[in-house]
């Protein structure tokens, strides 16, 4: 393998978005780490993508800390991170409880923050680095099923610009994929099996969209990029 390749970390790895980034950014000649909490699911795909498979609980900092080391141990330091994290629950306020409140800002932001402040430094030190985080259309608006998430993806998309302003003059590119639509995945499927296939957001179009905003000039770089099915109404 050659040593020129950069190293790539994807945090929140299921078989939608995250298994789609790790395919992507393997055939963009990277080497990739694959995170989850539960890591013997990725076994399988990081195989099969010549990566590694990585611990990872985004909510606990010292998860976070540890799967980092592990990844700079066995592949080298971390040029490009993609943060796939997100939850809160679904609910207006009657359905929803505290814990689904602390949970979206575990999640989205406070996890975020730990690996921005180990891994994001070190990228501006080196004048070269990529933080990739996907957002959702939450962090924009509050709805009444969204009462849990929204605060948590607003406040990620605040920290996310923080961070593209302090750091992009520094060689590091931050950006944020807002994701509007229901992800296409096996389980998604299952529970709406009369959805047509149009009305789903695609993974690998997400991908697409993690590979577009890495091989931007530094002359036009976008911070903020938002995905929908072509048949969403927004």
């Amino acid at each position: 393998m050659s040593q020129n390749m950069k190293n790539a970390l994807v945090v929140g790895v299921g078989p939608g978005l995250g298994a789609a980034a790790g395919r992507r950014l393997a055939a963009d000649g990277y080497r990739v780490a694959l995170a989850a909490r539960r890591v013997e699911r990725l076994t399988e795909l990081a195989a099969e993508l010549g990566g590694l498979a990585v611990a990872m609980d985004a909510t606990d900092p010292a998860s976070i800390e540890a799967g980092i080391v592990r990844v700079e141990e066995d592949l080298g330091e971390i040029h490009t991170v993609v943060w796939n994290v997100g939850g809160g629950g679904f609910g207006d306020l009657e359905k929803v409880g505290i814990e689904n409140l602390e949970f979206a800002f575990d999640t989205n932001t406070r996890g975020l923050f730990v690996l921005a402040k180990r891994l994001v430094p070190a990228m501006a030190a080196r004048g070269d680095g990529a933080l990739i985080i996907t957002g959702a259309t939450a962090s924009l608006r509050g709805k009444p099923f969204t009462t849990a998430l929204a605060p948590g993806k607003a406040a990620q998309r605040s920290l996310a610009q923080s961070l593209a302003r302090q750091y992009g003059k520094h060689g590091v590119h931050v950006a944020l994929i807002i994701v509007d639509g229901i992800v296409d995945a096996p389980k998604t499927r299952e529970r709406m099996p009369d959805t047509p296939q149009e009305a789903f957001v695609c993974p690998e179009g997400y991908a697409d969209a993690i590979s577009f905003l890495l091989n931007q000039r530094r002359g036009a770089w976008s911070f903020e990029l938002d995905i929908r099915p072509h048949v969403e109404d927004w």
